[in-house]
């Protein structure tokens, strides 16, 4: 590259703001849908299922368990995956519970303003 000043200068890659008299761009005739998220909302899950698949099917070792008295044995990731479907379980009762709670609340507060 020169720096000749005789050169002409590239275009801009972005197109100008509309000038006074100029109207706006149109806006795109297609909106962001429910269908387009729960979409990406599953693509984004097979992917995290492929990974978790991944992940026990290389961690076949198995370990020895206790809990309470039981014993048993089970591969690296089933464990490690039965452990993070329990801790999600947990929160999404957790959670359940909380807004239970506040729906109490909100129509308890709703009737009362009623009055």
């Amino acid at each position: 590259m020169s720096s000749d000043a005789t050169s002409s200068p590239e275009p801009p890659l972005s197109t100008p703001a509309p000038g006074p008299n100029q109207p706006p761009p149109p806006e795109s005739a297609v909106k962001f849908t429910r269908t387009a998220g729960l979409w990406s909302f599953l693509a984004l899950g097979f992917l995290i299922l492929i990974i978790l698949l991944i992940f026990i099917t290389q961690n076949t070792t198995s370990g020895d368990f206790a809990f309470l008295g039981w014993h048993w044995s089970l591969p690296l990731g089933v464990a490690i995956l039965l452990a993070a479907v329990s801790g999600g379980l947990i929160t999404f009762l957790a959670g359940t519970a909380r807004i239970y709670q506040l729906r109490r609340a909100a129509k308890k507060n709703l009737q009362a303003a009623s009055r």
